[in-house]
């Protein structure tokens, strides 16, 4: 097939260019190569701030400078998220960038099955012209990529509307949906819109707070001091199966039987009903389905003795926890991947945010029903990435919604979809079909992270194209990728996060990406290029410009940063969280719903409850542990990709996987400590240390999610209102390394 390419350099002018990605040709005519304005130095300043790239913490780090490029960090003491403080993956938030595994060529497999460096006028005809080939032969919607939430906005806006506007893609999904889709879901319900209402200093101002299925110490430890500076004396309620780190530091421990949480909210909430722990004026006022909860939790088994027996905990334990919830204190309510990551965890998330509309606990200082986000841009990839709604919030289906992007941004609303994208699983099962051929991945490492591992190779195979676009040539997804683009990281390009408490900070560029890496920003602009759809993203000419499109297009939205006018607005506020409609607003702390209006057109907010559901696979004879997963140490940080490449960040865990049992288990099985266990599913089996612990309760083992071989186990089940992945529960066995199975 034969493809335009407007105003393409020459082989010679691409590969001087990208050889040097400042030099003087290239910051003098930009506009040719389509990568935007490049600075002719970075900072001569000392120091440059940054928020961090791990978590959605989004601390911030001051970033030392010496001539022009980074050689150390420390925590930023005036940022109000982390006030100086930071964990071990901030402090050592530069090593990843100095990796020898650095992808810093464009790879593309040649005849003999291998990976091969090329040009990058190779690898973006390769590129264009495969995915060209298959829309032709089989539509659009044979096409779809996979994205992150660890791109900032910018880079995200750009994927998302150069796939869904300018190559004409209907399917693309993010990583995002591995850890925040169950609270995006609950909330939209609940409140009308995905709307995390806290602010972190709400953790020093409960009196009462609740931590369920989140390991707060390890997964996010800048919280867990905010927790530290609390002076009210709070009680500090851990429910998880596991006696967690944050477990063992809280004021109680409820270790409930694996996925007995619903039955226990439920229980919960009929306790305030029939104690009269409601606070029914703003009930009232505020919430709609009282009536309706209330007769569905009296005639269902959510009575006292009945749920203690499901949740294996005692009746007065949670008969004191609902006296708590109930006592018109401070509530606030916490969760993590411990409830979203559930078969059910959608319904799980709605029965805390219905105790805090119960009781009044919401938009008030210590208050709140919250979801604590799992990677450093989950909300900006949740609201700019043109993924599971239109940018900025909106809806495909709304025409007035559409026409609204469309005059904004200049494009034909013909070229935005009128439906939604498919889910993660769905676009794999599509795949699996032979509907979608060509796949491009962005940032995330599907081949290690994804349930049922062995079922995503499988996958693969179905694929005419996979493009994969990462840091590293190292990782799982890149070793069976058909073509690979390097990519920069964080420290190497500018931008926005949005972190938990939905503070918009800044990222700043501090290194020079190795080789001939490019920012996701530049490669978004030179695949337009070459796509033939350049024109359309002509004021797309640096992530500011990008931002400034972004903070209009969220006009009237509940996420609305009309107000922002630029990044050194977003720096001099120290960060600001959104909405913000009008700068006069502004202020360093700030949560939804103060005035008790919700996003529903009628205001108020939805009380959501659901019959519970059957576990997918439970122990039986053959496989009798209950297999539970989770984040193992505070300087391991997903597939490892990055916190691997650190030496200090090694030193600080297990550099085998380790497998935790209960004593009598491991007396039983006849297994020593140390010793090398196989622990096996119905789908695979992974070799790991035993730590003979009672952090587990008999029945159960702990596998932490880091390693490469865990999801071989993991149940390929999802919520089916988030589609999020089931990851925490499984049935396994565990048998001596060497037996004979």
């Amino acid at each position: 097939m034969s493809t335009q390419f407007a105003k393409r350099p020459d082989e010679a002018t691409l590969t001087r260019a990208w050889n040097g990605p400042l030099t003087r040709e290239l910051v003098q005519r930009p506009s040719e190569f389509g990568l935007g304005k490049l600075p002719e130095k970075l900072y001569p300043d000392a120091t440059a701030t940054s928020v961090c790239g791990y978590c959605a913490t989004g601390c911030s780090l001051r970033v030392h400078l010496k001539d022009g490029e980074a050689i150390n960090l420390s925590a930023d003491r005036d940022y109000p998220v982390n006030l100086g403080m930071a964990c071990p993956k901030g402090w050592e938030a530069l090593a990843p960038l100095e990796a020898e595994d650095r992808a810093t060529m464009p790879l593309l497999r040649n005849n003999n099955g291998e990976l091969a460096e090329v040009s990058w006028d190779v690898a973006m005809k390769a590129f264009v012209g495969r995915f060209k080939c298959i829309a032709e032969k089989h539509g659009p919607q044979a096409l779809a990529w996979l994205g992150t939430g660890q791109l900032p906005n910018e880079e995200l806006a750009f994927i998302g509307a150069l796939c869904k506007f300018g190559m004409g893609m209907v399917h693309g999904d993010g990583n995002t949906r591995q850890c925040m889709a169950t609270a995006v879901t609950a909330y939209k319900e609940s409140f009308g819109f995905d709307a995390p209402p806290y602010s972190y200093a709400d953790f020093e101002y409960s009196d009462v707070i609740v931590l369920v299925g989140s390991n707060l110490c390890i997964t996010h430890p800048i919280m867990w001091q905010r927790v530290m500076r609390n002076r009210r004396k709070p009680e500090i309620v851990v429910i998880d199966p596991r006696r967690t780190e944050t477990a063992m530091a809280a004021t109680r421990h409820l270790p409930l039987a694996p996925k007995s949480d619903l039955a226990l909210f439920y229980g919960l909430a009929r306790q305030l009903i029939e104690n009269d722990w409601i606070d029914h004026g703003f009930v009232s006022c505020h919430v709609e389905g009282y009536e309706a909860l209330k007769q569905f939790l009296l005639d269902g088994p959510y009575d006292l003795p009945t749920v203690a027996a499901m949740s294996g905990l005692e009746e007065d334990g949670i008969h004191e926890l609902a006296r708590l919830i109930g006592s018109g204190k401070r509530v606030s309510l916490w969760w993590t991947m411990g409830v979203n990551q559930s078969y059910e965890g959608t319904r799980v998330a709605q029965s805390l945010i219905n105790l805090a509309l119960l009781t009044g606990n919401i938009g008030k200082p210590g208050t709140g029903a919250n979801s604590i986000t799992g990677q450093c841009n989950a909300m900006g990839s949740r609201l700019f990435s043109n993924s599971t709604n239109l940018i900025g919030g909106h809806k495909f289906s709304s025409a007035e919604d559409r026409a609204k992007v469309a005059g904004i941004l200049d494009i034909p609303e013909e070229n935005i979809p009128e439906q939604d994208s498919y889910a993660y699983d769905q676009i794999l099962d599509a795949i699996e079909r032979g509907e979608i051929k060509g796949l491009w991945v962005i940032c995330t490492n599907p081949a290690h992270s994804w349930i049922h591992q062995g079922r995503f190779q499988e996958i693969r195979e179905k694929l005419d194209c996979l493009v994969v676009q990462d840091m590293y040539h190292s990782t799982e997804t890149v070793r069976i990728a058909d073509i690979v683009l390097p990519a920069a990281g964080w420290g190497e390009k500018d931008g926005t996060f949005i972190n938990s408490e939905r503070r918009i900070g800044r990222i700043r560029k501090v290194r020079r990406a190795p080789g001939q890496a490019l920012s996701d920003f530049h490669i978004c602009q030179l695949l337009a290029h070459y796509w033939g759809c350049g024109d359309m993203f002509e004021t797309w000419t640096s992530p500011e410009a990008v931002f400034k499109l972004l903070c209009e297009l969220s006009q009237g939205q509940p996420c609305d940063i009309s107000a922002i006018e630029d990044y050194a607005m977003v720096e001099a506020c120290g960060g600001i969280q959104w909405p913000l409609r009008d700068a006069a607003d502004f202020g360093t702390e700030r949560r939804l719903f103060e005035d008790g209006r919700f996003f529903h057109p009628d205001g108020r907010a939805r009380l959501v409850f659901e019959k519970p559901r059957a576990l997918p696979e439970v122990p039986d004879e053959v496989y009798p542990f209950m297999l539970l997963t989770g984040r193992g140490t505070s300087s391991q940080w997903h597939t490892q990709t990055r916190t691997g490449k650190s030496t200090v960040l090694r030193k600080l865990y297990p550099q085998g996987c380790y497998v935790e049992i209960h004593p009598a288990d491991a007396e039983m099985l006849g297994i020593a400590p140390q010793q090398s266990v196989r622990v096996e599913s119905r789908r695979g089996s992974v070799v790991a240390t035993a730590h003979v612990a009672a952090t587990v309760t008999p029945g159960q083992v702990f596998l932490p999610m880091h390693y490469a071989a865990v999801n071989q186990l993991t149940h390929n089940s999802v919520d089916p209102y988030s589609r999020q992945p089931s990851y925490k529960a499984c049935a396994v066995r565990v048998v001596p390394a060497n037996a004979r199975t």
